[in-house]
């Protein structure tokens, strides 16, 4: 489970799940035109990515998407799997694949899944710099933003470690928190790698202080009574 070192002050960051769950890859070995109207056609030869079995005495059908389609298929339509892949979203984030990486958001994978280090899908696609796949994991109704992996490091560490200016940007809009700091003791300001990255974060700084003064400051007006 990641490491989440909170900051007083600051809500606690959403808790990532620990289950990132699977995505098998079949390959479609003949068309089939959809029956009904929760099923997707596709072509000979589409690959289709499958997420769940219906299997009963009268049915053997699979859930699958497909060019951005989602519904059920059957079974004999296609052939045995042509491939597993285990963290497919965490696959998706560090190749950049935001298509694939929508396919398995529409399935049902949970976009806040863990790998053996604690690296959510988003720490991925920032490490890599790939600034769609970061805005659409941010897009989800709980992103992990500010989840630590188990060094500690959450995505802003290590997007301002890489140097990936624009998804530094795009994380702090959506809320990073610049105080976190890893198992090392290291905030991202002290693992920028660069004095532009460096300047965005210490501006994010300073305009976070700024409106902490302006929520919790008071002036002569505060203190009139308005019955005089």
């Amino acid at each position: 489970m990641a490491t989440t070192l909170n900051t007083p002050g600051r809500p606690a960051p959403p808790r990532p799940v620990s289950k990132p769950g699977k995505v098998k890859v079949v390959r479609a070995l003949k068309q089939y035109i959809a029956q009904h109207s929760d099923e997707i056609s596709f072509e000979e030869g589409d690959l289709l990515y499958v997420y769940d079995r219906e299997q009963s005495n009268a049915s053997n059908r699979l859930q699958a998407t497909s060019g951005g389609r989602k519904g059920w298929i059957p079974a004999d339509y296609v052939e045995d799997q042509v491939e597993e892949i285990i963290l497919p979203l965490h696959e998706a984030a560090r190749r950049g694949n935001t298509s694939f990486l929508q396919e398995c958001l529409s399935g049902g994978v949970s976009g806040t899944g863990l790998d053996s280090a604690g690296n959510t899908p988003l720490y991925w696609a920032a490490r890599a710099g790939h600034e769609d796949c970061v805005k659409l994991l941010l897009g989800l109704s709980n992103p992990a933003v500010n989840a630590q992996n188990k060094m500690g490091d959450s995505p802003l560490h290590i997007a301002a470690s890489h140097g990936h200016l624009n998804v530094v940007n795009i994380l702090l809009e959506a809320g990073s928190d610049t105080s976190l700091k890893n198992s090392s003791g290291s905030t991202a300001l002290d693992l920028a790698c660069d004095a532009a990255t460096k300047n965005t974060i210490q501006m994010s700084q300073q305009n976070f202080r700024d409106n902490s003064k302006i929520l919790h400051s008071y002036t002569e007006d505060d203190y009139n009574d308005e019955s005089d």
